[in-house]
């Protein structure tokens, strides 16, 4: 708690008064504990992200919660949608005005823990501080008359006169990038070479005059116009290098197996050369006996072979016969 005091005369018209005196009561806890590092981001004017650390002496279950409360709330109202990441804590809750509003008020955050141990921390910032217009879009682009017009897409909830833009880009080599100031949302870049490729990239700030807030937002996604002249040829290399590396690994590999056959020569196998000879010897008695069988059976018929003889008998000899008889 802070208290401020100063004096002013009660019966005289002057307006001169003292300076302020300021007092505070500081907050229970260990020191240490309170929450460090905090900051909100107001983004697009629908929500309020806010984001902070751990004391370098708290607990590992320390549980923060965050409450914020601005002129118009009846009373203060807790975040709900928290998230942890890598030892940073966060927090987002809706934060919304009409937007015929032309101001805002001051906006007050806490955070705490439900231990007594645990320091809180309060902070009070001014949301115009914290705007973050959202991320634009391309959505035309097209060549007229000699020349690239874009335009991309405008915040919902921001009001169009109270955003201004940049543009960035580049005909394909990225250090040659140039960044031109935008008040609407569409430009024309005249006189561009036809036979290149051009990229662009839009990101919006809000403007002073509505608010004092330097955030810039993302820059939008790449979008890109024309032929990058040296496209088909890059096209022909993509094809032909894995053909040519394919056909040349195939040759090598043929001409490695042939080389490799007339330096190294293939080692016989001594059980294939045994298998031979073994397999010679078995076979040659076998053969000797068929062709002893064979002659033999051949002189067998030689010798059985049958001659006709013819007889020629006599009276004599059968009258001789007839007596020795």
């Amino acid at each position: 708690m802070r208290f401020k005091v100063r004096s002013e005369c009660k019966n005289s018209n002057a307006t001169d008064h003292s300076q302020w005196v300021e007092a505070s009561v500081p907050p229970k806890g260990v020191p240490g504990t309170a929450a460090v590092g905090l900051s909100c981001v107001w983004h697009n004017l629908e929500y309020m992200l806010c984001m902070w650390h751990p004391g370098e002496n708290a607990s590992s279950d320390t549980n923060y919660s965050l409450f914020y409360w601005f002129d118009g709330l009846e009373r203060h109202k807790e975040c709900k949608n928290y998230s942890v990441s890598q030892g940073s804590f966060e927090c987002a809750f809706n934060f919304t005005f009409p937007q015929a509003a032309n101001r805002y008020p001051l906006i007050s955050i806490l955070i705490r823990d439900d231990s007594e141990n645990v320091m809180p921390v309060c902070k009070t910032e001014n949301p115009t501080t914290l705007v973050k217009p959202a991320t634009p879009t391309i959505a035309k682009l097209s060549y007229v008359n000699n020349g690239i017009h874009l335009q991309w897409s405008e915040s919902g909830f921001i009001p169009a006169n109270c955003l201004s833009y940049e543009v960035r880009y580049h005909n394909g080599d990225l250090t040659t990038a140039q960044t031109i100031q935008v008040k609407f949302n569409s430009t024309s870049i005249p006189s561009v070479d036809p036979n290149s490729k051009y990229t662009f990239q839009v990101r919006a700030q809000p403007k002073v005059e509505c608010y004092s807030s330097k955030f810039y937002s993302e820059w939008s996604e790449e979008r890109s116009i024309g032929e990058n002249p040296n496209s088909a040829f890059n096209f022909i290399l993509i094809i032909t290098i894995p053909l040519i590396v394919t056909v040349s690994t195939i040759i090598l590999l043929v001409y490695l197996k042939r080389l490799k056959i007339l330096i190294l020569p293939p080692i016989p196998d001594p059980r294939e050369i045994l298998k031979r000879m073994f397999g010679e010897q078995n076979e040659d008695p076998q053969n000797s006996a068929k062709e002893d069988c064979m002659s033999g059976y051949d002189r067998l018929i030689k010798e059985e072979e049958i001659h006709s003889l013819i007889l020629i008998e006599t009276p004599e000899s059968s009258n001789s016969e007839k007596e020795h008889r």
